[in-house]
């Protein structure tokens, strides 16, 4: 576990209150029938259960693909100095 100063704390706690005062602002300014909306969805999307893909072994993480690097093509004719 990394010890955190006493700024870095009062920091942190200082974002997680801006973090709760917008968060405060934005419930306050959607309109009760929006809000009860949104609240539903989040509670049927967090009901459903995670996406399974059919081509990856069970337990294995969704990672996704690795980027990997193009070979060059090689130039066709040497050319001369001159």
């Amino acid at each position: 576990m990394t010890k955190r100063s006493r700024y870095e704390r009062e920091q942190r706690a200082a974002q997680n209150e801006g973090s709760k005062a917008i968060g405060e602002a934005w419930w306050r300014a959607v309109s009760p029938a929006d809000a009860e909306a949104f609240v539903r969805q989040v509670e049927a999307a967090r009901s459903r259960p995670p996406v399974v893909r059919e081509d990856m072994a069970p337990g294995t993480p969704p990672n996704p693909p690795r980027v990997v690097r193009e070979v060059r093509p090689k130039k066709d004719e040497p050319r001369g100095r001159y």
